[in-house]
């Protein structure tokens, strides 16, 4: 989760995410995981970027968190410098880390700051990038704001938002038929989040096409350690019952989650700054485009969700 996912997870948290208010490693490593196993959405994403932009020269993300997003955009633009923006100190060195391995930290600059503070001092930028981080922020309109202000003429602003906490849990469990769907609807609070299309524009950009990508993948290590976080806070979301089933099937079957899909559904939305006020920029579409189709993961794309 993205942006200072999210799921993305920066700036400070405005309304409850099922996340502490720290970036923990334990958080850290789940958003990493979130990335190697649901993170293909950024392959589309980032290939959209590339088309519109495909001269960027500066990127910024607002709320790295982690740095998949940062390092997918610097893989897919191999001329920008992407300029990571997050409060955690340790989320940003772990991303320097993550970006020297990479091969890509000459062209990834790191920069401390509360997205609910001043504005960061990040200069001008060909894009823009905000992950799973809007929803957290207490006064987001004033962020987009901040985000046209920086963006040059015709510059690209991309918020990417989960549409729903992870779907992880089977319902078919025999002892506890439904399982899956009761969790889900216990934790549809946790993300929610606008239609940022309007917040967008009333910030002074133009909203280009708005995506829907749902990307599905197999993978146990993921389902167990999304589920032994929610395990934390299990007993304020479900009855009784359902705590104790959870505690089975994370204790006793785990197995049964190698062989259980996990989903996740988010929405991405393109806006750009006009080359003059009030003007579109000149050869950028404007209205809604849907993307329905389920992704597959590529086991070799080392890009992430926030």
């Amino acid at each position: 989760m993205t942006s200072s996912t999210t799921t993305s997870h920066p700036g400070r948290h405005h309304h409850d995410d099922g996340h502490d208010d720290g970036h923990d490693d334990e958080l850290a490593a789940l958003l990493d995981l979130d990335a190697e196993v649901l993170g293909a959405w950024l392959t589309t994403v980032t290939d959209l970027v590339a088309d519109l932009r495909p001269d960027a020269g500066t990127v910024v993300d607002l709320g790295a968190g982690t740095g998949t997003g940062t390092l997918a955009l610097a893989h897919r633009l191999p001329h920008a410098t992407v300029v990571a923006v997050d409060r955690s100190r340790a989320m940003l060195d772990r991303l320097r880390a993550a970006a020297d391995r990479a091969g890509v930290g000459g062209r990834v600059r790191t920069l401390e700051a509360d997205l609910d503070g001043a504005r960061p001092a990040t200069g001008a930028a060909d894009v823009v990038w905000a992950a799973s981080s809007l929803h957290h922020l207490a006064d987001p309109d004033r962020v987009l704001r901040d985000a046209h202000d920086a963006l040059r003429p015709g510059g690209l602003a991309v918020v990417v938002e989960l549409d729903r906490m992870p779907r992880v849990a089977p319902d078919d469990l025999p002892d506890a038929p439904g399982l899956g769907s009761r969790l889900a609807e216990a934790s549809s609070t946790w993300n929610v989040h606008p239609d940022w299309g309007p917040h967008l524009e009333r910030a002074g950009l133009v909203l280009d096409g708005v995506h829907h990508l749902t990307t599905e993948a197999v993978d146990g290590r993921y389902a167990r350690t999304w589920l032994d976080r929610v395990r934390t806070r299990a007993h304020e979301l479900l009855a009784p019952a359902d705590v104790a089933a959870l505690d089975r099937l994370l204790t006793q079957h785990p197995a049964v989650l190698d062989a259980s899909p996990v989903r996740a559904d988010r929405t991405v939305w393109l806006a750009h700054r006009p080359d003059t006020a009030g003007a579109p920029a000149s050869g950028r579409p404007t209205g809604t485009a849907r993307t329905d189709a389920p992704t597959t993961p590529d086991p070799t794309h080392d890009g992430g969700a926030r």
